[in-house]
């Protein structure tokens, strides 16, 4: 019997040539943006941005009129690779048993190989963030690119991220054809849950000041880079009261960096947030209320609302099959700039904001001299479905392929299309 293996495509090479792409629109990612603009890159590293052509010569020239240029997208709290088909339970890879299990690490169950991993790239979403689910605490996740032969040659950082859930204030029945409206009250078992966590920090705590602890705790002694401020704390909360109670106990515990995930109904501590300075991955909009009488553009607004109040906003793909969905995360961020947000302030919620959450920014998140030349061109506007086309994408300096099962389809099937014409 024949068997057909359609492998993934192999990883784009180390640049060897310098790269100039001339002539673009230029989305800087930090909320600025040059017409007409140079972008030229060496050894995987960005050596010239000017809306002046350069002195030097390039090996490579890339025109670039009337096409726009980007850093590469990045997705945050993804389970990209840590699952393939959700009906088939054994390729689901992305929860374990337990509620407190700071030790687990996404990145050992990441598939680099993953055929939806590869739909992400003709989008221009070309970084994510590597996360678990379930539990309290779900585990750590971690930063990768996009095109790489494995876990390990993939990893842009390591375990930056503990991942805490939060638990909600309020219990809630109802809401569906049989039940009728919800009814939410109060939640019983709140407090409790509460502290609950915070007996599993304290006791961390104890641990990793004992100079010998026996026996050896693998939870206890995760938490140190969160304590230490190695790690950053990922607080998933929704509901305001959720994100200030989560937010000042964690400030409580001393500990440096948080990030609120999730946040639909956050706006009530938009002021809370950016006093703090603390940053959110807000839930992409792209999903249905969660109150019957909630507006169903809401969370399309909520963006611009948070950004007005000063909070710094980055996107969390995170919706309905998520792993498939996260190849729309520039559409999520369009749709907020339809809603409020501009445009360029819009792009940084995917570029340089991001990367500020995933602590990468010194290298990642916007095109500038000496960053990573982590970039893309499209033929239109990136963050409108009808126009975002990619012709170029880069990761590190390398060219990466933009071919996906879906596009071996249609090339074979235009081509069954043009032969029957022709007949």
């Amino acid at each position: 019997m024949f068997l057909a293996v359609h492998s993934q495509q192999v990883p784009g090479k180390k640049q060897s040539k310098s790269t100039l792409i001339s002539y673009g629109t230029i989305h800087l990612g930090n909320g600025d943006l040059l017409e007409n603009a140079f972008v030229g890159f060496d050894e995987g590293k960005i050596t010239y941005v000017s809306t002046e052509p350069p002195d030097i010569n390039y090996e490579i020239i890339i025109d670039a009129r009337n096409k726009h240029i980007y850093p590469g997208f990045i997705a945050l709290n993804t389970s990209l690779g840590l699952g393939e088909i959700d009906a088939v339970r054994a390729t689901i890879d992305d929860d374990e048993i337990g509620d407190f299990l700071p030790h687990v690490r996404s990145i050992i169950a990441y598939n680099a190989e993953s055929k939806v991993v590869e739909t992400m790239r003709m989008n221009g979403v070309l970084i994510s963030q590597i996360a678990p689910n379930g539990g309290i605490i779900s585990g750590s996740s971690s930063v990768v690119q996009l095109d790489a032969w494995n876990w390990e040659d993939a990893v842009i950082r390591y375990d930056q991220g503990i991942h805490l859930n939060w638990p909600s204030p309020y219990s809630r029945t109802g809401y569906s054809y049989y039940r009728g409206p919800s009814i939410i009250k109060k939640s019983d078992k709140y407090d409790l849950n509460v502290e609950e966590i915070k007996n599993f920090f304290d006791s961390s705590k104890a641990y990793l000041n004992e100079p010998n602890p026996n026996p050896v705790s693998l939870p206890y002694k995760a938490m140190a880079p969160v304590f230490n401020g190695n790690a950053t704390i990922f607080l998933h909360a929704d509901d305001a009261k959720q994100i200030k109670d989560g937010v000042r106990f964690l400030q409580d515990q001393k500990i440096k960096n948080i990030v609120v995930v999730g946040g639909t109904n956050s706006l009530g501590a938009g002021d809370f947030l950016a006093d703090n300075n603390i940053k959110i991955a807000l839930e992409q909009p792209h999903n249905l209320p969660s109150m019957e009488d909630e507006d169903v553009k809401s969370r399309f607004r909520l963006a611009s609302q948070l950004i007005n109040k000063g909070v710094t906003v980055a996107v969390d793909a995170t919706g309905e099959m998520t792993r498939m969905n996260t190849r729309n995360l520039p559409f999520f961020a369009g749709s907020f700039a339809a809603y409020g947000v501009e445009k360029e302030k819009a792009v940084e919620s995917i570029t340089l904001n991001a990367a500020k959450v995933l602590g990468i920014e010194d290298n990642y998140g916007s095109i500038e001299v000496g960053k990573s030349a982590t970039l893309f061109v499209s033929h239109g506007d990136a963050l409108d479905m009808r126009t975002n086309n990619l012709s170029h994408a880069y990761i590190d300096g390398r060219s990466v392929s933009l071919e996906t099962n879906q596009t071996k389809l249609w090339q074979r099937y235009k081509k069954k299309v043009e032969e029957e014409k022709s007949n």
